[in-house]
């Protein structure tokens, strides 16, 4: 539901105009609140509520008798806010979430299927060539057998 990578800018105010396609995914889809929290690799997940609520749902059955389950859903959850972008489709991202990513200015806003992923734009650029030459070997370890 949710494709594309755009560039983008954090304004003076900390807000972040969510790119238009995104805004139009998200009303045909029905999404009108959104949560960010702690991603993995150093950007921030967005999710819309209903595909939160599953990943919630998920992530609740994990033994809370496990140390590394009591970690990830510490970190992963603390940093959850709830979002509701205005009628210009800006959101506001709290600092301690801009801090975890090292956003300060330039944000890649990428859609991934189910969530829209931010990222630095210079943490963007390096996973991007990073992993570009690797992504049909990865590609045909992950698909093979479906």
């Amino acid at each position: 539901m949710f494709y594309g990578e755009y560039s983008h800018s954090i304004d003076n105010k900390g807000r972040l105009i969510l790119p238009s396609r995104l805004r139009d995914a998200a009303k045909g889809n029905f999404i009108e609140k959104f949560y960010i929290t702690r991603g993995l690799d150093k950007c921030l997940f967005m999710f819309g509520e209903e595909e939160w609520r599953a990943v919630e749902q998920k992530f609740k059955t994990m033994p809370f008798t496990k140390q590394d389950s009591r970690k990830f859903n510490r970190l992963y959850f603390s940093g959850a806010v709830e979002i509701v972008p205005d009628k210009q489709g800006r959101i506001l991202v709290p600092n301690y979430l801009k801090d975890f990513a090292a956003i300060k200015k330039d944000v890649v806003i990428i859609g991934v299927a189910n969530r829209i992923e931010i990222w630095a734009k210079d943490l963007w650029n390096e996973f991007y060539q990073t992993n570009l030459e690797s992504f049909e070997d990865t590609a045909e370890k992950l698909i093979e057998g479906l």
